[in-house]
């Protein structure tokens, strides 16, 4: 199983609510009073918002703290949940 990376996970969520708001990194890097290039970071899943950060966002976003972890646990549980196909090896030779 792959490794979960919490940022990366918040970070999908953050960037799903902002495009499904129609927002831009500017609109909402503005209203949270965080750098664009920061908020962009922390989307990609590359730098991790404190908690208050994240409340900062949320709230420019117009987003309960308590739905944007609870869409990003149900994120982690599919993630979680994906089950990989067996490998199949091929069969020898017949002499």
């Amino acid at each position: 199983m792959a490794v979960v990376l919490m940022r990366e996970m918040v970070g999908e969520t953050l960037r799903e609510l902002r495009v499904g708001s129609s927002k831009t990194l500017r609109e909402v890097s503005g209203a949270a009073r965080v750098s664009l290039g920061y908020l962009s970071e922390v989307e990609r899943g590359h730098k991790e918002a404190s908690s208050e950060l994240l409340n900062a966002i949320c709230g420019a976003l117009g987003v309960e703290l308590s739905e944007v972890l609870r869409l990003t646990s149900a994120r982690v549980e599919a993630h979680e949940n994906v089950t990989l196909l067996p490998v199949r090896t091929p069969r020898a030779a017949v002499a």
